[in-house]
């Protein structure tokens, strides 16, 4: 294989030397939302970091379950990746000994890119927005439950208590300060935590980040919450479905973007202060929702989340934080609307890729701008409650209510399509509908013990 056309930074052969660790994993998250990973020993992570690590293509169709079905470019036994360690974010891992970690992307054995990489779709998207004179900040919530570890079959929740109550936060106060130092001692800022709404349900928000940073932030923060969460005999269920009938976990994404005159989503003339090329961004979000269904929330468990009056955000509309619509808007008080101000997409979930969600949300944004398009009005309450006229009248309308329908949505979307490029808009599509076909006469039961343990 020729040598990346990434080439490792010159202070990184002292970087690997200063390890404690002696195992790295490099992990890649695949199109059903799966982190994968191979390993290398510390002596080893300069060559890989040149060379990479031999992996599958076949990963670009695998489903949830491990299935693979074979898509128009990608998939089936032939052909062979590198990973490549992107040695910038190497971190040491406190909540597994001995060990570090460090996200890879994807090249060909002749050194190129590899064109469905995911995590380089993210960077690419990203810089696209730097051309166009734009910087992103991104974050992603993870809302998640503890099970007790001795539940092999089911869910059993671990800890008890109000939604959001003090006696809930007391069981968990232990545990929640070894999760927050072990998240501050590789490099991520929490911002806040809090027991949520659902069973054993709890929720870790971090700081903002640039784009590619905050999913791979995603990918450490998921893995750290269930490392920590064995160590103090517990599950972490980070699946969108905890019990059918009741809320889920969601892994909502908050996001901001500025130029350089400042915040486009504060001191414009717009509604709520936002500039005109902010609210054109918006728009352009807004229009693609039911294909961003997809990408971030396309799994059959997806769909059991995604129930109305849950504060899900199943609808396709927006408001101030209106937390029924899939994008709401968050000004932050009065004072702090220049750093604050962002707007939270609520539809998504820990089934999807992080990668494949800040690029395509950049995508989406990107070509709102390019439009020129302008957000419709504004909602405010339940549109469960509203009645036909009007909610015609408001052009409020239901995202997708199966993984079929958002699968079509996104075979249909021009501007992911041309975004991600055919090969990884083909192996998205293929997963997605896949998953669609294989579990749909499955039970909502069935669905979620499938899912449970998975993500």
């Amino acid at each position: 294989m020729a040598t990346p056309d990434r080439i490792p930074a010159d202070g990184d052969t002292a970087l690997i030397d200063q390890l404690d660790a002696s195992m790295i994993a490099l992990s890649f998250v695949d199109n059903a939302g799966i982190t994968r990973v191979k390993a290398v020993p510390k002596q080893r992570l300069d060559l890989a970091s040149w060379y990479g690590v031999g992996v599958s293509p076949c990963f670009e169709t695998f489903a949830f379950d491990d299935l693979m079905t074979v898509g128009r470019y990608l998939g089936g036994p032939d052909g062979d990746l590198r990973l490549v360690p992107d040695l910038s974010k190497l971190t040491e891992l406190a909540c597994q000994p001995g060990w570090a970690w460090a996200p890879a992307d994807k090249y060909t054995q002749d050194g190129t890119r590899f064109v469905a990489c995911q995590r380089h779709f993210a960077a690419r998207q990203a810089d696209a927005a730097r051309a166009a004179g734009l910087g992103l900040s991104m974050a992603f919530e993870t809302e998640w439950s503890v099970g007790r570890d001795d539940d092999t079959d089911g869910f059993t929740p671990a800890v008890h208590g109000p939604a959001y109550g003090i006696v809930r936060l007391g069981q968990v106060a232990e545990y929640a300060a070894d999760l927050v130092a072990a998240l501050d001692r590789q490099g991520v800022a929490v911002a806040q935590f809090h027991p949520e709404y659902a069973l054993g349900q709890l929720e870790l928000s971090v700081e903002p980040s640039e784009p590619v940073t905050a999913a791979d932030e995603a990918v450490l923060v998921r893995h750290t919450i269930r490392q920590v969460s064995a160590r103090h005999g517990w599950r972490a269920l980070l699946a969108p479905c905890i019990e059918p009938g009741g809320a889920g976990s969601g892994a909502h994404l908050h996001l901001s973007v500025h130029d350089d005159e400042g915040p486009l989503f504060a001191g414009g003339d717009g509604p709520h202060g936002i500039r005109r090329t902010g609210e054109a961004f918006l728009a352009g979000v807004l229009r693609e929702l039911p294909a961003l269904v997809a990408v971030g929330a396309g799994n059959p468990a997806s769909f059991l989340r995604l129930e109305p009056s849950r504060w899900a955000g199943v609808w396709q509309c927006w408001g101030r934080e209106t937390r029924e619509a899939a994008l709401r808007f968050i000004t932050g008080i009065r004072g702090t609307e220049g750093w604050a101000a962002n707007a939270e997409i609520k539809c998504f979930d820990a089934t999807g890729n992080p990668y494949l969600i800040v690029g395509s949300v950049i995508a989406a944004g990107l070509a709102g701008i390019a439009e020129q398009l302008h957000l419709p009005a504004e909602i405010t309450g339940d549109p469960v409650t509203f009645d036909a006229e009007a909610r015609r009248m408001s052009d409020v309308r239901r995202l997708p209510t199966t993984p079929a329908e958002a699968a079509d949505h996104l075979a249909a979307s021009r501007v992911l399509a041309t975004a991600m490029g055919a090969e990884l808009h083909d192996a998205l599509l293929t997963v997605r509908r896949a998953e669609a076909e294989r579990y749909a006469d499955a039970s909502a039961e069935e669905i979620v013990a499938l899912t449970r343990w998975r993500f």
